[in-house]
């Protein structure tokens, strides 16, 4: 890869500004101060590269739990009985299923990827595996829906990652000994093994790993005995060569998977220097669809998603479909509006590599491409002018992404200041009070035309 200009001023230079190598997930550039250059993530050089091009992408959590519609832990988390629980399986009949529709709304909310939940921690499998009963074929809907999924995918050229939970509250082997997600003990009947559970595991793997065509990625959860062994990955990467697999299953994977806010300090990090998903759901409270959820503002979610991705990761947008198989109206909603906005701003992330260092504004994120630096107001500015100090190049022109409006900017000495630098003034900060401002600044030439 070759490196593209910037901005080539003495100034920014004497600033402890440097270039550094291209950024994975674009072609652009990592600027930083002397002595805060992160090790960015590389590139893999395989097929495993689609990762760094698609950038955000739908999680979908959907199984029997919709049914009761209150968690998707409900089992677990409210005592319910095993027995108990096994009935929604009889219950289960998801008429109004229709994997267009679900990919419809991914691709209008700027979504470029989907990964699905095929078994979660109930042990319920939503794909034809013939290694327990406890699966979509024994309901009343009776089809594959997994495998309905994975041909609308390929058909639209999707790359489909597929969910795995390690944790199981029904099969018979699995030690449930009260650890985190887990069954306070095993049950009566139950033959704790995990030798024999991990048989039964490799020999589902294999299978969604061999019959719904290419899979793209593959998302472990809950490793939580914390067992080490490679050997599964790499049978999961022979069955699919250019598969990316994430960190949560017996060795360190491809990829990490930050979780909502859990990860204290995350905020902080300038670039990742490993390639990383995070994940989040349009709820509050939940993965799959509970019916009296409670939901995020749509500019929390943005200034999330523009968090990640301005500074080198992907994203994993969750939704729950309901029992009938729909994403409800909320969901939905909250996805279309994203959308609109992602459409706008998108070309800040594609292709755009990394900024950070020796801004002083601690409220913006940066990107560049080229001759361009876009300028992320990823927290509210305080008022309508914000500064880039210690730039001093004047851009040719300035425009706010989300609206298509051009705005002012100059090189000045505020009263307050000892020196002029860059400021970008007459931002309609009100009326962009539910977005992430994106803005455009497009300067002369790059670094060797200056």
């Amino acid at each position: 890869m070759k490196r593209r200009g910037f901005i080539g001023r003495a100034s920014l230079f004497s600033a402890g500004i440097v270039l550094a190598n291209d950024f994975p997930g674009g072609k652009g550039l990592l600027l930083s101060g002397m002595n805060e250059v992160p090790s960015p993530a590389q590139r893999f050089g395989d097929g495993r590269d689609w990762f760094f091009e698609k950038r955000f992408g739908m999680f979908v959590h959907w199984g029997i739990y919709a049914i009761p519609a209150v968690h998707e832990q409900y089992e677990q988390r409210y005592g319910i009985p095993r027995k108990k629980y096994e009935q929604y399986a009889r219950q289960w009949n998801p008429v109004d299923f229709d994997p267009e529709r679900w990919l419809d709304l991914m691709q209008e909310a700027g979504m470029k990827y989907l990964t699905f939940t095929t078994k979660h921690h109930d042990g319920f499998c939503m794909w034809d595996t013939a290694l327990t009963s406890f699966n979509v074929m024994n309901t009343p809907y009776g089809k594959d829906i997994l495998g309905m999924l994975a041909e609308a995918c390929h058909k639209r050229d999707i790359p489909l990652s597929l969910y795995y939970s390690i944790v199981d509250w029904h099969s018979p082997f699995y030690p449930n000994r009260g650890r985190h997600h887990e069954l306070p003990a095993p049950l009566p009947g139950d033959h704790p093994d995990w030798e024999k559970y991990m048989e039964f595991l490799k020999g589902q793997v294999r299978e969604l790993c061999t019959n719904y065509g290419k899979i793209s990625g593959f998302w472990w959860d809950m490793n939580v005995p914390q067992y080490r062994d490679p050997s599964v990955n790499a049978m999961i990467r022979e069955l699919q060569p250019g598969i990316i697999i994430n960190n949560r299953g017996f060795d360190e994977g491809d990829f990490g998977t930050p979780e909502r806010d859990y990860k204290k300090g995350l905020s902080e990090v300038k670039a990742f220097t490993r390639p990383t998903e995070a994940c989040q759901s349009v709820g509050m409270q939940s993965w799959g669809y509970r019916r009296n959820e409670d939901y995020y503002a749509d500019r929390y979610l943005m200034k999330s998603i523009d968090s990640y991705l301005a500074r080198g990761g992907n994203y994993l947008l969750n939704v729950g479909p309901d029992a009938k198989g729909v994403i409800p109206e909320v969901p939905a909603g909250i996805l279309e509006r994203i959308g609109k906005w992602y459409e706008k701003v998108e070309e800040s992330y594609v292709d755009a590599g990394l900024l950070t260092g020796r801004i002083n504004n601690k409220n913006i994120l940066l990107t560049a491409k080229g001759n361009i630096l876009y300028v992320h107001l990823n927290k509210l500015p305080k008022g309508n002018a914000v500064s880039l100090w210690p730039l001093k190049t004047l851009p040719g022109k300035a425009v706010l992404l989300n609206t298509g409006k051009e705005l002012e900017c100059l090189v000045e000495r505020k009263p307050y200041e000892r020196e002029s630098f860059l400021w970008i003034q007459k931002i309609p900060v009100n009326e962009l009070s539910n977005e992430i401002p994106v803005i455009r600044l497009t300067f002369p030439g790059p670094v060797k035309d200056l």
